[in-house]
């Protein structure tokens, strides 16, 4: 019996020590395959595409000769992160990393954001050309749809597109479209839209949110200085008020289309388009661009005064005229000197066109 007994108490300590040898060398192996270093000499993109697996991802890599053992990792990633949900998008694999911090990455959902600037005062084909051109995001609009294609395939049928997308940074993940970028930039644009026009001056002449994003659009196509757009608004609000013209040349050159090559000629001036506002009165059918929020804002807010003209002094900002004679002097100042540069001021002086039109 005593035998029996002894045999029993060998039999659990040899049982007892082969679980603590198994046990540290998994743990051992374990480490061992958690400091590994991922293999990639340069930077490189890991996709996780939608109905991806962490088993899946791993077993892929090492498939790929990126790193080995890929079932140990598996097997952490289930002790260890047994709640974590594998995010879609681009990770970024790197020189050094370790498996380990592969691992925290994914159970991070660190993946790689990118981002695409739609800059104040460009137009809608500058905004398409731009997305077009971002880095892996998704093309998911035909280059060859027309602007009002476009607009349908965002579901926004009918509605002009220029100036409806509000100028900004986006950011974006893999998977994310240049439909998704123009969604966002839309609703932005009608949330500030709406929110100044709440805080807009009594008794303006534009009677609508869109005629104050049509005006903004013309101030942020005819300053650059920040500090002049109230000023800027205030010359146009005047006019309007008094029934003059605006006569603004980046009205013109929308209006020229692919025709302009750099110059307004005196015969572009007094060609008869939907937005030349040195034949029409008030202001053109739709935005010329996209204006910031600044541009929004002095639109509804512009700068009280007497000024009524304004000449471009060739530095990016203007000098300001309460009348026709003030202007002139103005304009012979700044722009008939720089003739030879083609320099054009605007609006022009009332009744005539800018001093260097050919």
């Amino acid at each position: 019996m005593k035998l029996i007994l002894r045999i029993v108490r060998l039999l659990i300590v040899l049982s007892v020590f082969s679980f603590l040898a198994v046990g540290l060398w998994a743990y051992l192996t374990l480490e061992d395959v958690l400091e590994q270093p991922v293999r990639v000499d340069e930077p490189v993109s890991l996709d996780v595409v939608p109905g991806s697996t962490p088993a899946r991802v791993l077993a892929n890599l090492e498939n790929d000769g990126r790193i080995d053992r890929a079932q140990w990792l598996r097997r952490y990633w289930q002790w260890q992160m047994p709640d974590s949900v594998l995010q879609v998008g681009e990770y970024q694999l790197e020189p050094g990393m370790s498996a380990a911090e592969l691992l925290r990455r994914l159970d991070a959902g660190e993946v790689v954001r990118r981002s695409v600037t739609l800059v104040e005062g460009w137009n809608f084909q500058q905004v398409r050309a731009q997305l077009a051109k971002a880095e892996r995001l998704e093309q998911s609009l035909d280059p060859q749809a027309s602007n009002e294609q476009v607009m349908t395939t965002l579901g926004l049928e009918g509605v002009h597109p220029e100036g409806r997308f509000f100028p900004d940074t986006y950011q974006y993940t893999f998977g994310m479209s240049d439909r998704d970028i123009l969604l966002r930039s839309y609703q932005r644009m009608e949330e500030v839209l709406a929110d100044v026009w709440q805080k807009r001056a009594d008794d303006l002449p534009v009677k609508t949110p869109y005629e104050a994003l049509i005006l903004a659009s013309i101030i942020e196509r005819e300053t650059g200085v920040p500090q002049e757009r109230g000023e800027i608004a205030g010359v146009f609000t005047r006019r309007l008020r008094i029934g003059m013209r605006l006569q603004t040349d980046p009205t013109v050159i929308y209006g020229m289309g692919d025709a302009y090559q750099g110059n307004i000629r005196r015969s572009d001036l007094r060609r008869p388009t939907a937005y030349n506002t040195y034949t029409i009165d008030g202001l053109p059918p739709t935005p010329i661009a996209m204006p910031g929020r600044g541009a929004l804002e002095a639109a509804v807010n512009p700068k009280s005064g007497t000024s009524l003209y304004f000449v471009a002094r060739g530095d990016g900002s203007h000098v300001f005229s309460d009348s026709l004679r003030e202007h002139n002097r103005a304009v012979q100042q700044y722009q008939i000197r720089q003739r030879a540069e083609s320099y054009r001021s605007s609006p022009a002086a009332s009744g005539g066109t800018g001093e260097s039109a050919e």
